[in-house]
């Protein structure tokens, strides 16, 4: 268990803008940042980080947290880890968390992976530094190509060598690593959920053999900087009929190749930086790149371009270029990933290099200075691109040339923004000599079309989540807040609560309340907990602050949080609101521990439901009384100052708000035309009515006229 001063310490320490801003960019909006979500295909930003709150969050998946459940969700790791994370960050010592044991085996796979990724890497730069075929043959390759010392360490490149007795496996098995994390274990459901490394694999005779055995060795990190897995390249020198040139780690539960990008981890702040992101194809390309002065550049390592890949360059920049070989093969490479990068929000340009080189080759024979001149100077917009291409294809052909037309009106109507679309609409229309309406209709004909299969994909997929809920009996999540409401304006939903009115009278009313609409019985009901929002929304800004409570000649101090407790408690009344009676009893059992600050507390509590009421609540603008606005216009005071006036009224109008629904109860009681009847019951009935009013009536001057000292 993690001691109470150590996550203190390392919550007082972390912040939210410096950890998210470990993996998106982030653009200063006043006094909030704001930054692209990287829980959801976010095209437009609506993350927002508070510095002030320490705390962040999507407006439009409404995701977010404070700095350790932002990591526990960004990096799908558990509590303990997330603090062990921010821990290294900050320098903090921390201690592990006892966990359930389901718990324990999923992290411990996890971390015993990325431990065994980490030995691994230090083991294959020994062999590429320290020994002898690692020098003739590994090294050898990178001298070749050109690579200086300092990039060689920056990437972290190695060797692994093809000598029988010597291997990464024999090795990790006696440095005490256990065999399933050498070798993989496929999930047949997902490959992605395998636990092992993949480092090793049985052969034939059941020996264990290494996978990148004859290979140089680039180690593939996570954008937090962990090594998820490795990529090698066969050497022709060292190894004999090998046939697949490059390998990389298998699937599993750290690595998968649709979801990482090469280099990011080496380039993520010159992204951030320059807003713009090179993309390339290959290891050695990105190298180059970084050698020859130009850092803002990843790869995909030779696979066809994600969505999940481009998500995460999105998450840094809006800008990216291609930069791919001027063979067909490049060009065709190239042509693929524009409307999958347009379809995102990302603003597209393309690079093609002469005489078939790629960026390693290109760099070899120019400067660095020669090299970044080339590729500021040649960037092509990807309308031009796909026109001076497919017209040179189309040439004469006025069948090919309007196939070349749907194909460029198909990739400007993936295009998210309308103003963009329209923008390059314009610039294909003056290119082709074609009447702008025309191709205008043509891009709203499909984006039309886009709309309508995107329609018909997200029922599929309502009706798939229906059917799946159904058979397991889970209930819907709520849906999000709309994504197109501006956030002063953006309310949170509420938490799906217990219903019920807080005193033992209601019970009298039940036949009556029965016969009331359930919009009705629910507006009511949302009204209370509006009020119970107010009070713990006290608790929450101010619930350690010591009040003044007693006569003139015996004061007593007691906190806001108890306070509200006790005022409540003395007429009999408790929140109804699960969550919000929670968050009550947590103040009252944490306010006598050395350095309570409630905000603070709450803000950086480990359950995510209250850490994120808590954002809301401290966030969101008080519903104060008239009178305590009208004053309060008149002299602005502190927020503290306030608090003594405040805490009165808030209670003065929850309790106001019982009494206001006991009335409506009575008066629907007292139309039953069965009351007349009977002559005891109607008694009681008029009884009960005057006795609301009088509280009524009685309540309503002591919210305007009782102040604290």
């Amino acid at each position: 268990m993690i001691d109470r001063l150590t996550i203190q310490r390392i919550t007082e320490a972390a912040r939210i803008e410096e950890v998210v801003g470990d993996f998106i960019a982030l653009k200063r909006t006043g006094v909030n940042l704001k930054g692209l979500c990287p829980f959801h295909d976010d095209r437009t930003p609506s993350f927002i980080v508070s510095p002030a709150k320490n705390y962040c969050k999507c407006f439009s998946c409404g995701e977010g947290g404070n700095p350790v459940t932002f990591v526990m969700k960004h990096e799908q790791i558990s509590y303990p880890e997330a603090l062990k994370y921010l821990a290294k960050k900050y320098g903090i010592e921390v201690r592990e968390k006892e966990l359930t044991p389901e718990e324990i085996q999923h992290n411990d796979d996890r971390e015993s992976m990325f431990i065994l990724n980490d030995w691994a890497l230090k083991w294959f730069r020994h062999q590429l530094m320290e020994t002898e075929d690692g020098r003739a043959i590994g090294l050898c390759y990178f001298r070749q190509r050109g690579f200086r010392d300092d990039i060689l360490e920056r990437f972290q490149v190695g060797f692994c060598p093809n000598t029988r007795g010597i291997g990464v496996g024999q090795d990790a098995l006696k440095a005490g690593f256990q065999e399933r994390f050498i070798t993989n274990t496929p999930n047949e459901q997902d490959t992605r959920q395998s636990v092992g490394t993949g480092l090793c694999f049985k052969n034939d005779n059941g020996e264990l053999r290494d996978r990148f055995f004859g290979r140089v060795m680039w180690p593939i990190f996570t954008l937090s900087g962990r090594v998820a897995g490795f990529g090698g390249r066969v050497l022709d020198a060292a190894t004999k009929g090998v046939n697949i040139k490059y390998q990389n780690s298998p699937e599993s539960i750290v690595y998968s190749k649709r979801r990482e990008l090469y280099g990011l981890y080496q380039s993520k702040q010159a992204i951030a930086k320059q807003d713009l992101c090179y993309l390339v194809e290959g290891y050695t390309d990105v190298m180059a790149m970084h050698q020859s002065g130009v850092e803002n550049v990843v790869a995909s390592s030779g696979t066809a371009l994600t969505e999940e890949q481009i998500r995460l360059i999105h998450r840094l920049t809006q800008n990216i270029v291609l930069i791919f070989d001027a063979d067909a093969a490049g060009i065709k490479a190239s042509q693929r990933g524009i409307d999958m990068l347009l379809r995102q929000g990302m603003n597209v340009k393309l690079l093609s290099l002469p005489n078939q080189d790629d960026p390693d080759s290109f760099a070899r024979k120019h400067t660095a200075q020669e090299f970044q001149d080339y590729l500021r100077n040649n960037q092509t917009d990807f309308i031009k691109f796909k026109t001076n291409l497919l017209m040179e294809q189309a040439q004469g052909d006025p069948i090919a040339m309007s196939r070349l037309v749907g194909d460029i009106v198909q990739s400007i109507a993936v295009i998210p923004d309308a103003i963009t679309r329209s923008l390059y609409v314009r610039e294909t229309a003056s290119m082709m000599s074609l009447s702008e309406k025309l191709i205008s209709d043509a891009v709203a004909k499909q984006v039309a079309h886009n709309t309508e299969e995107w329609r018909k994909e997200k029922e599929r997929e309502k009706r798939q989540q229906a059917l799946s809920q159904l058979s397991t009996g889970d209930a819907p999540p709520p849906p999000p807040p709309s994504q197109g409401m501006p956030e002063e304006e953006w309310v949170p939903p509420t938490e799906s609560e217990a219903t019920g009115i807080a005193s033992q009278e209601a019970s009298q009313a039940a036949v009556s309340l029965a016969q009331e609409s359930p919009r009705s019985t629910e507006r009511k009901q949302q009204r209370l907990r509006n009020k119970e929002r107010e009070l713990v929304r006290a608790i929450v800004r101010y619930g350690e602050q010591l009040l003044e409570v007693g006569s003139e000649d015996n004061p007593v101090e007691i906190s806001v949080a108890s306070l509200i407790s006790e005022a409540l408690g003395q007429d009999g009344l408790e929140m109804q609101t699960p969550i919000f009676k929670e968050m009550m009893q947590l103040a009252l059992d944490n306010e006598s521990e050395p350095g309570f600050v409630a905000e603070r507390f709450f803000l950086s509590h480990p359950d995510e439901r209250i850490s994120r009421m808590a954002f809301e609540l401290a966030t969101d603008k008080a519903v104060l009384s008239k009178l305590h606005t009208r004053q309060r216009s008149a002299y602005e005071p502190e927020p503290e100052s306030i608090v003594p006036e405040l805490i009165p009224h808030l209670l003065t109008d929850y309790k106001l708000e019982i009494i206001h629904q006991q009335l409506d109860d009575v008066m629907h009681e007292m139309k039953d035309p069965q009351l007349l009847q009977d002559k005891e019951r109607y008694t009681q009935t008029m009884r009960r009515f005057m006795q609301l009013k009088e509280i009524e009536k009685r309540l309503g001057v002591l919210r305007g006229d009782r102040v604290l000292r």
